[in-house]
């Protein structure tokens, strides 16, 4: 740190000079008026009423109410989600809005928002999901599959020991990957004791279900016109329950497959030659990777029909750690799916990158942990999955903010939410007021002034 100052040394002693360059000090109080930080979240709480999530919400659970309530159910839970967002890891990080009353209107207090926790019970939290569906498009609908260690630093209801000799939840999450955006959208996610299994096929039933029921029913599986619809995971959900769970939904399948013994023989088994060079999402080649289809020499009938055995083989990159499964110095995958030949552009090839886009699904948790799936702050574990609910909901806020708001601002659009709250959630505005109207005034100095002020047009425009 620079102080403007000099050090000299004298005789037996230092002696400390003022450089001539002085600090320009600026005065300082806490009397600015008009004046509101975190003016950007005001793009999530308006992408929550836009779209009918804080009305879906306020529907469900209104019936939990003996009267009118004075802030209503779903404007509460859509403000949590916000305040998430914004960086909040538990409840009390609603009150952030609520100082911003000029900006954000009346926000409810802490109390009244661990009362509606309490209110999104087992019978209200499937209400509280089918408000969270909204509608998604594209060619083919990609479904993520992955679970994650949530650490608990105390004693909280089915927290228990996990395989990675810590203590805490395991909670089951699928995402709808969304490459054009930093974030994948959030559609469902069950929270389970620390000591669940990964490979659980009953829990990867139950969120494949709740996943599906999160889509719009023309973007199901089977629907006229519809599009179609992946699931994929790693190996620990390479179950057959699960596999055959997919295809009784009309969803396709795309598996990490346990490279044991018998896939090691066949890696040996197959001639150089035959191996077609792996590629990148760009198309061009990927060095040091190849790609074979062993479908016929492995035998898959346990397996759906259709069922497709993809291997890869790949030399180690500098420094990895190497393992004695890996093939003639070659680390080997494999990817069972049930896709057929040419759908897919590449065949082997273009079904083995698919597959390996499922890493995004790492970046989506982190994403998430950043975004209050760290923390799970209740003792109850029906208000930490009522939390658990709110958590995704922040995800598909930002998820959704990000792809309507800032298209074609990649800067904005595919940043990691860490960087979005600085550039965009995070920025100072002021609030005039004429004309019985009120205007919010982004700080003109700031770099992304114009694009967050030209996000909140688009958001209005794209669902008024």
């Amino acid at each position: 740190m620079c102080l403007g100052l000099r050090i000299t040394h004298g005789t037996g002693t230092s002696r400390v000079k003022r450089s001539k360059q002085r600090f320009r000090w600026v005065k300082v109080s806490a009397d600015g008026r008009g004046v509101v930080s975190h003016a950007g979240v005001g793009l999530l709480r308006e992408m929550a009423q836009l779209t009918g999530l804080t009305r879906g919400v306020t529907g469900a659970l209104l019936d939990t109410y003996r009267g009118v309530p004075v802030h209503a159910p779903g404007r509460v839970f859509t403000d949590l989600a916000c305040a998430i967002a914004d960086g909040a890891d538990c409840v009390s990080g609603i009150g952030v809005l609520g100082d911003r009353e000029d900006l954000f209107g009346p926000v409810a207090s802490m109390p009244t928002t661990w009362r509606l926790l309490e209110r999104v019970d087992t019978a209200h939290l499937e209400g509280v999901r089918s408000a969270r569906a909204a509608p998604k498009s594209g060619a083919g609908l990609c479904l993520d599959f992955d679970a994650t260690i949530t650490i608990a630093h105390s004693e909280k209801q089915d927290a228990a020991p996990t395989w990675k000799r810590s203590f805490g939840f395991h909670p089951l999450l699928c995402f709808l990957d969304r490459p054009e955006v930093a974030g994948g959208e959030a559609l469902a996610g069950i929270l389970r004791p620390g000591n669940a299994g990964s490979n659980t096929a009953a829990d990867h039933i139950t969120v494949l279900d709740l996943a599906l029921a999160q889509l719009p029913a023309g973007f199901r599986p089977g629907a006229p016109g519809g599009p179609r619809v992946l699931a994929r995971c790693d190996s620990a959900g390479a179950t057959h329950k699960f596999a055959a769970a997919c295809v009784a939904r009309g969803v396709q399948f795309s598996f990490g497959f346990p490279v044991d013994a018998r896939i090691r023989r066949i890696v040996d088994l197959i001639p150089a030659h035959c191996w077609d060079p792996a590629i990148q999402t760009d198309e061009d080649l990927r060095d040091g990777a190849w790609v074979f289809e062993a479908t016929g020499m492995l035998d898959l009938r346990s397996w759906p029909a259709g069922s497709r055995l993809i291997l890869r083989k790949e030399r180690p990159h500098p420094g990895a750690q190497l393992s004695f499964t890996d093939v003639d110095g070659h680390r080997v995958t494999a990817v069972l799916t049930n896709t057929p030949p040419g759908v897919v552009p590449g065949q082997a090839p273009g079904l083995e990158l698919r597959h390996r886009q499922h890493a995004r699904v790492e970046d989506r948790i982190r994403e998430g942990k950043a975004t209050g799936l760290r923390n799970l702050p209740c003792h109850d574990a029906a208000l930490n999955s009522a939390w658990l609910e709110t958590v995704l909901t922040a995800i598909d806020l930002l998820t959704w903010t990000q792809l309507i708001a800032f298209t074609g601002q990649p800067a904005l659009a595919r940043c990691e939410i860490g960087t979005f709250r600085y550039r965009v959630l995070h920025v100072a505005a002021r609030i005039t007021r004429g004309a019985r109207r009120t205007h919010l005034r982004i700080d003109a100095t700031w770099r992304w002034a114009a694009q967050i002020a030209a996000g909140f047009h688009r958001i209005r425009a794209a669902l008024t």
